[in-house]
């Protein structure tokens, strides 16, 4: 298999101080890709670090909303210097997170738009965090997405109606191993929606290992051979057919050169 894990977090811990092998069973896996994603200053530049250090990786750069509380001018004017590195090939992640209200809704607000400011003057991909706040999302989108052509919502945990708006706008969807869980039935439905061309797969590693691995309580890429399995068989497709086509629209999504991985 050729799969790229399209969003992980291999600077938490324990991954990061077992990198190494981490990636070896990943590799083994048929996991052979990877877009690391930073939620701070700090794991921005260690994304790019471990992108820069370990072939068929890349770096997504980001501050996550339950941070934004802290955002000032000057780490948005570092965001975007650092998202200029060649190995970063998107923005995120970023979005609004009302279930835990971390930050003030007016902070979150505020930096999801400096975020895709960001995004569309370096003409980067943006991956989309998005808690209990579908509507506001997708209206701040609407004010300040315009300029950009390539969006994901990542970890989706809404419905068929929310997968099919955001399928109309033209945007991605991506499933974690939380779609493969017994009481995932909507998220099941929606994702037997998504086409083939809009649809990535994660881990959002280090956390919710899939079925039937859940109780191994550090998730890690080498996992996601599970989710793929289960909605290729929710798809009712063969696995080497539907493994080949996510891999092509993860490629499209960030932008990899199509030989990558070969």
């Amino acid at each position: 298999m050729e799969l790229i894990d399209s969003h992980c977090h291999l600077t938490f811990e324990p991954l990061y101080s077992d990198i190494e092998q981490v990636l070896q069973r990943s590799k083994n896996a048929g996991v052979t890709g990877w877009i690391t994603v930073g939620t701070t200053p700090e794991e921005n530049c260690r994304s790019i670090e471990l992108a820069e250090r370990f072939e068929n990786m890349y770096a997504a750069v980001g501050i996550h909303p339950h941070d934004a509380k802290s955002v000032t001018a000057d780490m948005i004017a570092e965001l975007k210097k650092t998202a200029q590195n060649e190995k970063v090939v998107a923005i995120g992640e970023t979005g609004l997170d009302y279930h835990y209200d971390f930050s003030k809704r007016s902070d979150q607000i505020k930096v999801f738009a400096q975020h895709l400011d960001i995004a569309a003057e370096l003409n980067l991909p943006v991956i989309i965090h998005c808690r209990e706040a579908f509507a506001e999302t997708m209206e701040i989108l609407r004010e300040h997405g315009s300029g950009i052509k390539k969006i994901v919502f990542h970890c989706f945990s809404g419905s068929a109606e929310q997968a099919k708006s955001i399928l109309d706008k033209g945007f991605c969807i991506s499933f974690t191993g939380v779609v493969t869980f017994k009481n995932a039935r909507i998220k099941q439905q929606a994702a037997k929606i998504v086409p083939l061309d809009r649809l990535l797969l994660e881990t959002d590693c280090p956390y919710m290992s899939p079925e039937p691995m859940r109780k191994q309580k550090v998730n890690e890429p080498a996992l996601m051979v599970y989710t793929a399995s289960f909605l290729a068989e929710l798809k009712q497709m063969d696995l080497a057919d539907f493994v080949q086509a996510v891999t092509a629209t993860t490629k499209a999504f960030f932008n990899l050169p199509p030989a990558l991985f070969v």
